[in-house]
């Protein structure tokens, strides 16, 4: 846990983004429940600006299917981003996140082998991992929600070409462990940024992913998530890997479809799984 106060590169992000998206704001808090929670709630009542909230420290974050998300002020990356959205089709936005952040974390991945540092992957639906020399290990993960779009107080808010009538207000959370952390209780070791890069650290993480996730978005509102399959291809850690599916099927991964659905081979065919509700795991950890 860091005792040194944290410098947040938040006007170099405002600067960056505020061209893409009028009235967006930055806050950052010490400490808070949830950063999704929190834009969520303020969604509910109407305001519904783009925001980007950055916590230090999380009490009570969430992950996929309600799983919890905590850590200490400099240990890990905690934000959500909130902006109005109406894209064509909702389909695959947590896998184009998840492209977004990994290049901008680690734009080429380095060649496997020894003194290599850990490949920043992709696990659909929603996580970032690291593969290498030491295994499996889980770097991070992405929680999208949405609500119904309330026309917020500053018309402005609505980036220009988003129609408030067919808008959602869509929250992308995102947590990535900057420190090493204990494994304790968990089924896969964490990974972090520090296997990645060593040195870098949440502030510069942050400036690094924000503007291009935004830009990617307002990409996605326009040509959805096909233009970016091959993309999330280049780092899928499924591809050709025996997986387990939560209602107890198995079979071989075969990438994701243009739709984002995970494309499973199992003993009854190809599936094309895209069901919130089924997680995927890997039956055995490939040989390095």
């Amino acid at each position: 846990m860091t005792t040194t106060p944290i410098r947040w590169p938040a006007e170099a992000i405002w600067e960056a983004v505020s061209p893409l998206l009028p009235g967006f704001t930055v806050e950052v808090l010490p400490s808070i429940d949830s950063t999704n929670t929190e834009l969520m709630r303020r969604a509910r009542t109407g305001q519904c600006e783009p925001t980007l909230l950055v916590a230090e420290q999380q009490t009570a974050g969430r992950g996929r299917l309600g799983r919890v998300w905590q850590s200490d002020a400099g240990a890990s990356l905690m934000m959500s981003l909130g902006l109005p959205l109406a894209p064509q089709d909702w389909s695959g936005l947590s896998l184009a996140v998840g492209v977004s952040v990994a290049e901008s974390l680690q734009p080429v991945l380095p060649p496997l082998g020894p003194g290599q540092p850990a490949r920043v992957g992709l696990k659909w639906p929603n996580d970032l991992w690291l593969g290498g020399a030491a295994g499996d290990r889980k770097l991070g993960g992405i929680l999208v929600e949405t609500a119904s779009f309330v026309a917020p107080q500053d018309a402005q808010a609505v980036p220009q070409g988003t129609s408030a009538g067919t808008a959602r207000y869509v929250v992308v959370g995102i947590g990535i462990n900057v420190l090493p952390r204990s494994a304790e209780g968990m089924s896969m070791p964490p990974g972090c940024l520090q296997d990645v890069e060593p040195g870098l650290d949440a502030p510069n993480a942050l400036l690094r992913i924000v503007p291009p996730l935004v830009a990617m978005l307002r990409s996605f509102e326009g040509y959805g998530f096909g233009p970016m399959q091959p993309r999330f291809a280049a780092r899928d850690v499924l591809q050709g890997r025996a997986v387990t599916l939560s209602d107890g099927h198995t079979g071989t991964a075969h990438g994701v479809g243009d739709d984002g659905a995970l494309l499973v081979h199992t003993a009854g065919g190809m599936q094309a799984i895209t069901s919130s509700e089924i997680s995927v795991r890997p039956t055995a950890v490939p040989p390095v």
